[in-house]
């Protein structure tokens, strides 16, 4: 063998050593990696509680919404802090000079899974040059202190730091309509199905939002995603696009999302997750409920949601808002919020320029003789838990009931 072989070898053997240190150094830090919910868990585990039951509810009746935004819209009121504080986030105002507490180390040790992150140094203003007269004022004024609020309560807790979570999956629930310039991130039970037949229309594929089946918006693929673009069309569009979000109060979307699956006939969430959640958590189940997987109780439903080792994964229409759309990664423009639904809806429509015709659809996608998920609806629901799943259930979305400003339920 002569010294250019060697040298090859050498150099081959090297190559392959290095490789094979990466690889394992990537294995370790995985292995050593908490994840999101491994850290939720750890979190809801310490000592933050709810007020008693009915101080958060008194609380809100004795101080009035800040202008622009509905009661419903007030700080969420978080829980007894373990060392005996005030209500640290019982009123909280909506600007970018609110601060929460340093003390609260259970929020900054949830918060730390986005510490990984770059938050843009600006919040960019909307280009309002469509909206004409005074007509949207009200909505502008929420909408930019929604804005703002979020804004603030990320910066808070973000640093610039290398982004850990990966881009593509950080963006693979965000819609694409490249001829307005919007990014919409689905939150399912929030007019999700309504958004996609809005944005359908104004990529020219349909000639009206009421035309259009709820299969066609769900299984058509009609519509892109932010991650099918490669990277370089992926930060174009985050950069220069309008993106936006809208939110639903977490307790009414779980509930909604419950009623629409589980009490209604369905050939997947039926065998998929009744089947696993009813041998799981019914003690003599039958061998009909069994087979088929119908008939779910809320109450089983929930402890399914609780359980660390859950007999079934997670699913979109119920996960927290905070991981599908990353709201302290990802700057959105606009948030709008369910509650507020079609107005909010309309005013952004003006503000992408939209056509003047094109109206946010307000029917009830599908069960449309149901009753809509309220407050009254939800409260019935809960009775069925007992205190602490109610507690525990809230603590789930609490990070979704502080991001967005929603009050927290009384338990």
């Amino acid at each position: 063998m002569n010294l250019r072989q060697v040298f090859v070898s050498v150099l081959m053997f090297g190559v392959a050593g290095l490789l094979l240190f990466m690889y394992l150094q990537a294995w370790i830090e995985e292995q050593h990696t908490v994840s999101g919910e491994e850290l939720q868990q750890q979190i809801i585990n310490q000592d933050f509680k709810l007020p008693p039951p009915g101080e958060t509810r008194r609380a809100a009746q004795n101080r009035s919404a800040p202008a622009g935004l509905s009661k419903q819209e007030t700080a969420a009121s978080g829980g007894r802090h373990s060392q005996g504080k005030a209500d640290p986030f019982g009123v909280v105002a909506v600007s970018l000079a609110s601060q929460l507490p340093d003390q609260q180390k259970m929020t900054e040790s949830f918060l730390n899974q986005f510490r990984e992150v770059y938050l843009p140094p600006a919040m960019r203003p909307l280009n309002k040059s469509l909206i004409k007269g005074d007509k949207w004022k009200d909505v502008d004024g929420a909408q930019e202190k929604r804005r703002s609020f979020l804004y603030g309560f990320c910066k808070k807790h973000n640093s610039r730091k290398k982004l850990r979570t990966h881009l593509v999956h950080v963006v693979s629930r965000i819609y694409v309509e490249d001829r307005h310039k919007i990014l919409y991130c689905e939150v399912p039970k929030a007019g999700c199905s309504n958004w996609k037949r809005v944005l359908m229309v104004l990529n020219g594929l349909a000639a009206s939002a009421h035309n259009i089946s709820h299969d066609d918006v769900h299984y058509g693929k009609h519509l892109k995603k932010l991650d099918s673009y490669d990277l370089k069309g992926i930060y174009t569009r985050l950069n220069t696009y309008t993106k936006t979000i809208f939110v639903r109060d977490p307790m009414e979307r779980l509930v909604s999302a419950f009623r629409d699956k589980f009490e209604h006939p369905n050939s997947y969430y039926h065998p998929v997750f009744g089947k696993a959640i009813i041998k799981k958590y019914r003690q003599n189940a039958n061998e009909e409920a069994l087979k088929t997987g119908s008939g779910v109780k809320f109450k089983e439903f929930i402890q399914y949601l609780l359980d660390y080792h859950r007999p079934v994964g997670m699913d979109i229409h119920w996960e927290q808002v905070s991981k599908l759309c990353y709201p302290c990664l990802i700057n959105y423009d606009f948030i709008g919020k369910f509650e507020t639904l079609e107005e909010d809806a309309d005013y952004f429509l003006q503000l992408v320029g939209a056509p003047a015709e094109l109206k946010f659809p307000n029917f009830k996608d599908r069960h449309s003789s149901d009753e809509r998920t309220n407050a009254e609806v939800v409260r019935q629901y809960l009775k069925e838990l007992s205190k602490q799943e109610r507690q525990l259930t809230y603590d789930f979305y609490y990070l979704d009931y502080l991001m967005f400003n929603y009050t927290s339920p009384v338990v």
